[in-house]
């Protein structure tokens, strides 16, 4: 356990002389813009008394020079709040320092003065919606901020010659009575650009404000036909930014209202929240963008809440995808498997929550916990593990039943894997007389399989017949190879050997008692998934009466090369002896 007793130290301190008292104020900004918004209690009021007190006695100059530190982490509302109400110098750095997300802006800015709000509005980071809540309440301009002194005339004045030297086309300003210098020749000249400057006229301004010539012209070269531009839709679909080729012509445009039909793929996607593959529409309006389309988007969500914040996303003419892009594969609709797949990817998120939280608490990551609370929270991460296993299980089957995973190859022996699976059942069955009578060919029976696939294989079958098995039953198990494939039989416990092919296959936990579990859905589903897996290893499991027949393909054993041989023993024959 760490305790930090970071502001506790810095308020003990005495602050007798003028050093002394800045540096606790910059130790005070530094640790209460570190802490989280919503931390309370009597040290951090205390704390924000001190920085008040210690305010009075340094200069706003200094202060804001603080502030402006590259080292300081400003990251607290409540800090970021008091600074705001102070000198328009702290305010204006505190606002420019702050590093807020989009929720904390929005909790702010309601409650900062108006002189403050004009600080905020000139910041170029803000998202939309905080924009959007400026512009609400009325902070709209964002123009050049006023000359203070004459001392700022240098400045100006040398940035209006860099001006000359970029606009090289436009023509000189109009004379003037006052100095060409300062704002005012800036204004002027670009001014004269504006109207040197001939925008195309399919891409209409949406101001009157001049701009700086700062290397944009594909900015105003829009092509008569747009044939694909990248967008960006807030959650309810509509575009708030485009290309700059075809944002004046799609910013405002819903894309749930470009789909004809009221219960289309467009719209239904859109209210699911799922991704656009592939799905046309047709924009109406000016020539550039007018016709069919195609648009791929994905929606994206807030990494810390999870909300969704719309689609991001390219639109591309019909003509143009089938020219450049190669043919995409029929898509195949979706299947029962695919659909429980898709619900385990869902369901597994949670119960891996529950179970970080149940350990965090069984093992007092975050401190002393009654032993009652303990055991219950062992008990709860157990059973999420066992739902997780549960998850994994139906997956395979899912997966192995739709094609969508195959069984890794290699070359393994069977016989090597079944008798180290029978002597590991033995520790369980020995003691109830049970178990299984092994007879298997002398010859190698290797497998086309990974160790890991025919161990898991194995075990499942074995340890399903002797989980179920009675007291003193033992199971007949044969091993042999036959042609090309190696055959497996192995005789069914008298519970399952009554039973025809459909029951015991039956998916039905809990229905026969088992010592040993192989499965969380019992007996039927682990045997089911045995066969699945020998099919997607190319072999079978087949319901023969009273026993259970494993067939899988064999690999052909290769000889002893005589060459080998025969070197070996000239090499023996011509050794010295000793």
């Amino acid at each position: 356990m760490h305790y930090d007793d970071r502001l506790g130290t810095v308020l003990r301190l005495r602050a007798d002389g003028p050093a002394v008292r800045r540096i606790q104020y910059r130790q005070l900004l530094d640790l209460l813009g570190t802490l989280p918004s919503e931390a309370r209690g009597d040290q951090v009021d205390c704390a924000f008394t001190r920085l008040a007190d210690l305010a009075a006695t340094i200069p706003p100059e200094e202060r804001a020079g603080m502030i402006r530190d590259r080292g300081l982490r400003l990251r607290s509302t409540r800090l970021v709040a008091n600074l705001a109400g102070d000198d328009s110098l702290v305010a204006q750095a505190a606002l420019d320092r702050a590093e807020l997300g989009e929720d904390e802006w929005l909790d702010l800015v309601p409650a900062l003065p108006i002189a403050a709000r004009g600080h905020v509005r000139r910041r170029r980071d803000l998202s939309l919606a905080v924009e959007a809540q400026l512009a609400r309440l009325g902070i709209r301009d964002r123009g050049l901020p006023p000359a203070r002194s004459a001392v700022a005339d240098a400045p100006a004045h040398r940035a209006a010659n860099h001006i000359d030297t970029l606009i090289e086309s436009a023509p000189p300003a109009a004379p003037s009575a006052a100095p060409d210098q300062g704002i005012g020749a800036i204004v002027r000249k670009i001014e004269a650009y504006r109207k040197a400057r001939q925008v195309v006229d399919h891409v209409p301004a949406n101001t009157d404000a001049p701009r700086l010539p700062l290397d944009e012209d594909h900015l105003f070269e829009a092509p008569a036909q747009v044939r694909a531009f990248d967008f960006a839709t807030d959650a309810a679909g509509r575009v708030v930014w485009a290309d700059p080729g075809s944002a004046p012509m799609m910013i405002g445009r819903a894309l749930g209202a470009l789909d004809e039909r009221a219960h289309g793929p467009l719209r239904e996607a859109l209210r699911g929240r799922q991704p656009l593959r592939a799905l046309g529409l047709t924009l109406e309006g000016a020539p550039a963008i007018a016709g069919h389309w195609q648009v791929d988007a994905a929606p994206w969500f807030d990494p810390l809440t999870g909300r969704h914040l719309g689609w991001r996303g390219r639109m591309r003419r019909p003509t143009e995808t089938r020219a450049e892009a190669p043919a995409a594969p029929r898509q195949r609709p979706d299947s029962q498997a695919d659909r429980i797949r898709q619900m385990l990817h869902e369901l597994r998120t949670p119960v891996n929550a529950i179970q970080g939280f149940a350990e965090v608490i069984q093992q007092q990551l975050f401190g002393p916990t009654p032993h009652e609370y303990r055991a219950l929270a062992a008990t709860i991460a157990g059973d999420a593990a066992r739902m997780l296993a549960a998850f994994e299980e139906l997956e395979r089957l899912a997966k192995l039943e739709s094609g969508a995973v195959e069984i890794e190859a290699g070359q393994t022996d069977l016989a090597a894997a079944v008798e180290a699976t029978v002597a590991q059942l033995a520790a369980h069955t020995r003691q109830r007389g049970s178990g299984f009578a092994v007879k298997i060919a002398a010859a190698p029976l290797a497998v086309p399989l990974a160790r890991i696939e025919v161990e898991r294989l194995v075990w499942r079958l074995l340890a399903t017949l002797a989980g179920v098995s009675g007291p003193g039953e033992v199971l007949r198990l044969k091993l042999q190879r036959r042609n090309a494939n190696i055959r497996l039989d192995v005789a069914l416990p008298a519970i399952l050997a009554v039973r025809d092919e459909k029951a015991l296959f039956e998916t039905s936990a809990g229905a026969v008692p088992q010592v040993i579990a192989a499965g969380v859905f019992g007996v039927g589903f682990a045997l089911r998934l045995v066969a699945a897996e020998a099919s997607a290893a190319g072999g079978r499991l087949v319901h023969k009466g009273d026993r259970l027949r494993l067939i899988l393909p064999g690999l052909t054993a290769t000889a002893d090369p005589h060459s080998d041989s025969d070197t070996a023993a000239t090499d023996e024959a011509s050794a010295p002896a000793a």
